[in-house]
Order: C-alpha cells, then structure tokens, then sequence
C-alpha cells in the first residue's frame, strides 16, 4: 500500500462538478493498493497516516502529526500510483490490486482512520472519474509504505 501525502490548507474530491469529499487545514492522501494488501498494510497505513510528523510545532519544526494537530483528512483512492513505472514509457498495472479488493482494502483504512482519529476523514469516490483540487501548505508532499 502506497499514500502519495501533501498538507494542505484545503482540498476536496468531486464528481461529476458534484463535491463529494472536502476538507481544511490536514492531509490530502492519494492511496494505491497493491495486490498482497490486508489488515497488517491497513493497520500500518492508518498509524502512519494520522502519526506522520508534517505539522509544525511552536519552533516551527515538522515535529506534530494530524492526530496532534487535530485537521481533516481526505482520502482518494488512485490506482495509477500502484503503476509499474521502471521501463518505456507507459505504465502498467500488474502491481495494482485488482479493482474489487483494492476497493475492499480501501474501505477498511478509511474505517480505521475513522475510527482513530476524531476529525473530519473525508473520500472521494471508489472508481469514478474524479477532480482533486488542494492548496498544498509548504509545500510538504511524502510518499509513505505500509
């Protein structure tokens, strides 16, 4: 499982011109599932996602997380991110999880976001053809593992 994250001022997911996930001050993470994800990646990818230090602290350091900081989080699937990128010059999704149990897996870290943390965890929606807009406050964008 693979979050591509960026702290944001704001950000929100729509479809069809209709807003379906929006959030303020947090994380925007676009999440790629990878074929062999299960509870152990979706358990990892929930601790990292609300405990990653990429807020500032009173020193100005990247020292707090989004539980610390107590903003949003707006998760939307991506299944490009899982691309096979490494030769010529179009991707292949061998190593994406097939859209059935990428969305079943993408269900279960949205509900373990949900359940840890006390602020707004926001989607978009599995599969559509979405628009994604944000502010990206830095910028600060990390690519995470689970």
């Amino acid at each position: 499982m693979l979050s591509l994250i960026q702290r944001v001022t704001e950000a929100a997911v729509a479809v069809d011109g209709d807003a379906v996930g929006q959030i303020g001050p947090g994380l925007l993470a676009l999440v790629g599932v990878e074929p062999d994800d299960g509870d152990a990646q979706v358990a990892r990818m929930a601790e990292r996602l609300l405990g990653y230090r990429v807020f500032a602290d009173a020193e100005g350091r990247m020292n707090r997380s989004l539980a610390d900081a107590g903003g949003g989080l707006l998760l939307v699937s991506q299944f490009t991110l899982a691309a096979d990128t490494r030769s010529g010059m179009r991707p292949g999704f061998s190593t994406a999880a097939a859209p059935a149990e990428a969305e079943r897996v993408f269900d279960r870290l949205v509900a373990e976001c949900r359940a840890r943390h006390a602020g707004a965890v926001e989607t978009g929606r599995f599969g559509a053809h979405m628009t994604v807009s944000l502010v990206n406050d830095g910028p600060v964008t990390f690519l995470l593992r689970a």
